[in-house]
């Protein structure tokens, strides 16, 4: 049947494309495995997480890198590890620089043990040379990377006290240690290069976007728009009533227009329990249930923003839904992986290969 001219013109705006980078972080998976957990398919099949993760349309895995954890955990032995598996099963690799010995996030960006004694210049320098190193040691390992971030969840500035954004000197700070990251980027040897993101949280709130990227672009610290490829942002709806589905849209969308990047979703969650939420869920998430299938209807829904910033809404990242033993990932909800205690995949993986 031959569709008339009318339809078929007014057909491309409705039609969105897959997204390009369709995945998850996995980054606790050999914790997981080394707790003697394993993974089942749908079907009860135990199989290797990555090869249950290709086959439900995941394209890309995010790995966080940390500098010199207390018990090796998310170091660069740990990610180089991860990432051959990642690359062997054909998935691209994302890697996720916290630049500490822990967890980076917006309440902490504690700097790595061996760095504290560093001022603001020499501290400069180390990131330039880690970050370089670590590229530069995917690259001897034959790994490609996708996507570097030069940070994780940095709305507070990053390597504190120097890139503290309150400080007096913060926002300067902070332009010149991502500068430096985004120079060792792009001087690694690491071939091809990956994209380098920058990645806040509260993504849904354009004001906070606007004035941190305004603040460090101007601040004198010599980071520039042609220093970086890709806004990522964390969009989560169990902290705050007011990250509805559509302040997410806007945001992407005037961030886009604005700085002219690629914007992706880097961090995502959707609960399948969650009795007793610390915060209202946005209102226009209440037609989502707390269970299997309102999980991959809140994929859908934030793909769909993400796809509605033309093609400058590149990407969409769950966070940790294999974290065998961690199922509230952080939030008042009981659970949000994707998995059963089981290791057994629930279906909602199956998401990844329908965005």
């Amino acid at each position: 049947m031959r569709l008339p001219a009318l339809l078929l013109a007014l057909l491309p705006p409705l039609i969105h494309a897959a997204l390009p980078y369709r995945g998850v972080d996995w980054s606790s998976l050999l914790v997981v495995e080394a707790s003697g957990k394993s993974y089942k398919n749908t079907a009860g099949q135990t199989q290797p997480l990555e090869t249950i993760l290709k086959n439900a349309g995941v394209n890309t895995v995010r790995q966080r890198i940390w500098v010199n954890p207390s018990d090796g955990n998310y170091n660069l032995d740990y990610n180089i590890r991860l990432a051959k598996r990642a690359q062997a099963a054909g998935l691209q690799v994302y890697l996720d620089f916290h630049y500490s010995d822990t967890w980076a996030d917006p309440g902490k960006q504690g700097l790595p043990a061996a760095w504290k004694s560093l001022n603001k210049d020499a501290l400069v320098k180390q990131v330039y040379d880690y970050t370089k190193n670590v590229l530069d040691t995917f690259q001897k390992n034959n790994i490609k990377l996708s996507i570097a971030s030069i940070g994780n969840e940095i709305t507070s500035g990053l390597l504190f006290p120097i890139g503290q954004m309150s400080k007096t000197d913060g926002p300067k700070n902070a332009a010149a240690l991502l500068k430096s990251a985004s120079r060792a980027v792009k001087e690694s040897s690491l071939s091809p290069k990956p994209k380098i993101m920058i990645h806040l949280d509260n993504g849904w709130k354009w004001d906070t976007q606007q004035w941190w990227y305004d603040t460090v672009l101007n601040s004198g610290g010599g980071l520039s728009a042609a220093d970086f490829d890709v806004q990522g942002v964390s969009y989560y709806p169990f902290y705050n009533s007011a990250a509805t589905l559509s302040s997410l849209g806007s945001s992407l969308s005037n961030m886009a227009k604005k700085y002219g990047k690629e914007v992706m979703v880097a961090e995502t969650d959707w609960p399948t329990y969650c009795p007793n939420p610390a915060y209202a869920f946005p209102s226009d998430t209440k037609n989502i249930p707390f269970t299997v299938d309102g999980q991959v209807q809140w994929v859908k829904a934030v793909a769909d923003k993400v796809k509605s910033v033309g093609g400058k809404g590149t990407g969409l990242f769950y966070w940790e839904p294999a974290w065998i033993g961690n199922a509230g990932l952080g939030s008042s909800c009981g659970y949000n992986l994707m998995v059963a205690d089981d290791g057994k995949d629930m279906g909602s993986l199956r998401v990844f290969g329908e965005i």
